[in-house]
């Protein structure tokens, strides 16, 4: 497929007035993969502001920057007009302090996170670790604080913390997030199993928020509703009277009062709480996601808005 001259012209005027542009599906608040989850979240952590392109909403630019830069998946990013890489490469330069040098910033922390592991979760790692071979244990805790175990192979950039005889790896965002944690064998709502706490994550949470709750607290004038939906979504199906959530808006609404009650509204109620996630993450301490979205508002409260 060749790369057409109106797309070609789009894409290089979004180079050309943004020095760094992330190609992803979702936004940068509200990723919709896991690889440009991983790759947003790298970003986020050294820059305050960039602009993101959501190509889930843009089907032309979504085949087109592919063929652009002669790269074939998604997510990529650009910086200073140039093909920088996909979600692997990112996060390898900010492993590597790469990443942080190219914007002038200072150089992550390598310390070793401190851990605290039970000696009846060790047994049972070391049991788990029996048929593993070369592979190394990795602890992996994403941008929204949820740790998962993982088996790969070494990399040059890995922190490594050593914790009641076991070896654990963590690439330097892990690092940060698992400062402290502590690992028991103990009963968890899924049954007998690991259960990690993590100190370092925010202890707010994010309350639901039905569409008929939605209505009473409008009537009230008590809530800010935050619109995270791409402009094709909301030009089709609009929601009076609520702020819309793009890179242009970002410092603007995180700079808000840190007690401004605040609702995220999307389709059907997934990405907008990644945006919440992100406003927590900010400090937000009165925070409500929309459960079943624009279309539970359509069905439930108002049906003049089109479901889509």
């Amino acid at each position: 497929m060749s790369l057409s001259p109106a797309v070609r012209a789009r894409i290089e005027a979004l180079l050309a007035d943004h020095r760094v542009v992330l190609f992803m599906k979702g936004t940068r608040l509200a990723p919709q993969c896991g690889f440009s989850a991983a790759a947003a979240d790298r970003l986020n952590a050294v820059l305050d502001d960039y602009h993101s392109v959501n190509v889930l909403a843009d089907e032309e630019i979504r085949a087109g920057i592919k063929e652009f830069g002669n790269w074939p998946t998604i997510p990529q990013l650009y910086v200073d007009g140039e093909l920088v890489g996909g979600a692997d490469i990112v996060q390898s330069m900010f492993d590597s302090g790469q990443l942080h040098e190219m914007f002038g910033k200072a150089a992550p922390d390598r310390t070793p996170p401190e851990l605290n592991i039970t000696d009846a979760a060790a047994e049972q790692i070391r049991a788990a670790l029996g048929g593993a071979g070369d592979a190394c244990l990795f602890l992996v805790v994403d941008g929204h604080y949820q740790p998962q175990f993982q088996l790969r192979e070494a990399g040059d950039n890995d922190i490594v913390a050593q914790a009641n005889g076991l070896e654990i790896h963590f690439d330097v965002a892990s690092a940060q997030r698992a400062r402290g944690a502590q690992i028991d064998w103990t009963q968890t709502p899924h049954g007998v199993g690991l259960a990690i706490f993590l100190p370092q994550a925010p202890r707010i949470d994010i309350k639901p928020l039905d569409v008929h709750g939605l209505q009473q607290r409008l009537q009230r004038g008590d809530l800010t509703v935050i619109d995270v939906r791409a402009d094709e979504e909301r030009s089709h199906a609009p929601f009076a009277g609520a702020e819309v959530f793009t890179p242009q808006t970002h410092a603007r609404l995180t700079a808000l009062p840190k007690d401004t009650p605040l609702a995220f509204l999307c389709h059907h109620g997934v990405s907008s709480r990644n945006a919440a996630e992100h406003f927590r993450d900010h400090g937000f301490t009165d925070l409500y996601n929309i459960e079943g979205g624009i279309d539970a508002w359509s069905r439930e409260i108002d049906s003049s808005i089109p479901r889509y």
